[in-house]
């Protein structure tokens, strides 16, 4: 059975598209089913009589494949851990569009606009200042588009809104207002922009905040299920840009939104539908506990180690004792410069994540897909947490498994699984910069590991001065050095 809307669709179109109050950019899975579930509640509880427009800046392939076709509705599947599905058609958005930047612009530039939401994952947020557009009309990159549509807002005399970006990272908030700033400035310095327009931007809201739930791509034994249960639109697509989508998006039930209460014209009470709306040192504090320490660092250790070890997902990493001993271990390391936010405790939520979230064998997420850009991860799931320490004055040469990490990461880079079968590692934007030494490496090879580990870009701090280098380049030695030294440390460390 499907959870229907229980608003009028067509009405609460009608309403969005003449009056716009929630713009979206980026059409991805977690926000389909769960940010897009979040208005879905307002409007079936009546607390909501508008929708949300979609605007996807980078992979238009998702509007033409994953929302026109399906009307902009999208059949999202909770999978609980007795693996039973709880299936919902999301209807909340009233439209859904790419490439249209006049059109985008002139959303962003309606007095209505209350809130742009913003998820492009973290490197969509690095703003070379070489390499920025020419002007606001040549306007290319997602963070260029929306400061162009700034200027149309600024333009038109429109009031200061909210841009609330939901990707996970640290101060998420204060650096999109960099990203965007940067960009103005660019401009500026051309003479295409004004300094009232620098000083507008200002004016804006840039709140932080955290967002988790565990949404892997579409699962092929999720849509066979469907199919059983007589759903037909079950078809996977992967777009050219490498992107899969699907008719339904697939998510634990597990979800928690906490966001910096800062909206100067006006926000949905999003509170009213789980969401937490709080200040700014709790969100930080929130952030700091899951993204630094209780889940995405070990996420990140899971998803390298698996695909050294061949396990195609999640769960079955988490049938490994080894790795569940050496994400508590990264856990225990970093929980001591972690402060409890107060509105979720530290350690109840570790425990979840243990011992119900990624343990769930109907979550099949996958390795492949949380390596991903790993050197754009690193310096805040493992960085903050080393700078905290060397900050207050806590030993960071003592680490066992942030060290660890690490030199696993960098043998990974290798291309090379632990029986010394070739693996496809996955794209990430710094490879063929800061990594091209390891490319290949034949077993106990020699390579110079001292320009990788004393970058802070990559780390959040120099690794030697953390007091790791030398103990990460004799971890990396020795896991190098032959097949199967991957799994000989892990049975010697945590076997």
């Amino acid at each position: 059975m499907i959870d229907k809307p229980k608003f009028d669709v067509a009405a609460m179109r009608d309403k969005t598209l003449a009056r716009p109050t929630w713009l979206q950019v980026g059409a991805g899975n977690i926000f389909r089913i769960f940010v897009a579930g979040l208005q879905q509640d307002l409007l079936d509880a009546g607390l909501a009589d508008t929708g949300i427009i979609v605007y996807e800046a980078y992979d238009e392939e998702i509007i033409e494949k994953a929302f026109k076709p399906f009307d902009n509705r999208t059949l999202g599947v909770t999978l609980r851990a007795d693996g039973s599905l709880e299936k919902r058609e999301i209807a909340s958005i009233a439209d859904a569009f790419a490439g249209d930047t006049a059109r985008l612009y002139g959303i962003i530039a309606a007095p209505s606009l209350q809130m742009i939401s913003i998820i492009i994952t973290e490197k969509g947020y690095a703003v070379d200042p070489a390499n920025i557009c020419a002007s606001p009309q040549a306007a290319a990159t997602t963070i260029e588009q929306v400061t162009a549509g700034l200027l149309a807002r600024f333009n038109a005399q429109a009031a200061p809104l909210a841009l609330v970006t939901m990707d996970n990272f640290a101060e998420n908030g204060t650096q999109l207002a960099q990203a965007i700033r940067t960009v103005a400035e660019s401009w500026e310095k051309a003479g295409l922009v004004s300094r009232e327009f620098i000083e507008y931007l200002g004016k804006q809201a840039y709140p932080w905040t955290m967002i988790d739930k565990i949404t892997p791509r579409p699962s092929p034994e999720v849509a066979k299920m469907l199919a059983a249960d007589g759903y037909n639109a079950t078809e996977i697509t992967e777009t050219a840009k490498h992107t899969f989508v699907a008719s339904f998006v697939n998510a634990e039930s597990a979800q928690y939104l906490i966001i910096e209460d800062n909206f100067p014209n006006g926000r949905p009470p999003l509170e009213r539908a789980g969401a937490y709306m709080t200040d700014r040192e709790t969100v930080k504090k929130t952030d700091q506990m899951k993204v630094c320490a209780c889940l995405n660092p070990l996420h990140t250790i899971l998803a390298v180690s698996g695909m050294l070890l061949g396990y195609p997902t999640i769960w079955q990493c988490m049938e490994d004792a080894r790795l569940v001993k050496l994400i508590k271990k990264s856990a225990q390391e970093a929980l001591p410069v972690v402060e409890n936010p107060g509105i979720i405790d530290p350690e109840d939520f570790l425990n979840t994540v243990l011992t119900e979230r990624f343990p769930n064998p109907f979550i099949p997420d996958q390795p492949v897909r949380i390596a991903c850009d790993t050197s754009q991860k690193v310096p805040v799931r493992f960085g903050v947490a080393m700078q905290e320490r060397m900050k207050t004055g806590i030993p960071t040469g003592d680490l066992e498994a942030a060290p660890l990490f690490v030199a696993l990461w960098l043998r990974y880079l290798m291309g090379k699984d632990d029986n010394g079968n070739p693996i496809e590692v996955s794209p990430d934007p710094r490879l063929p910069e800061a990594f091209k030494a390891l490319e290949g490496l034949a077993f106990g090879g020699i390579v110079d590991l001292a320009p990788m580990l004393s970058d802070a870009t990559t780390f959040g701090v120099s690794l030697y001065d953390a007091g790791l280098g030398e103990k990460i380049t004799a971890l990396f030695a020795e896991l190098a050095s032959a097949p199967g030294a991957v799994g000989k440390m892990l049975d010697k460390l945590y076997g």
